[in-house]
């Protein structure tokens, strides 16, 4: 997808000193989208984890040993 910003020059040069191996801003960018994803989506993990995600009754031992009855 073709798009034009503009791009604050002072983050563009503070990522591209952080990140020498990138040598585009279109590549510069692209990190920058996937990393934003990534801490993203480890965010909506943590904020599952500490959740009921399962049955009551749920016996994880149960289901290790093979007894899993109607699970």
């Amino acid at each position: 997808m073709r798009t034009n910003i503009v791009l604050n020059d002072e983050l563009v040069k503070t990522a591209l000193f952080l990140a020498p191996s990138i040598k585009t801003k279109k590549d510069l960018i692209n990190t920058a989208l996937l990393e934003f994803i990534e801490v993203r989506q480890v965010k909506k993990i943590q904020d599952i984890r500490g959740m009921d995600l399962f049955a009551e009754d749920y016996d994880y031992k149960a289901m290790r040993e093979g007894n899993n009855g109607s699970y």
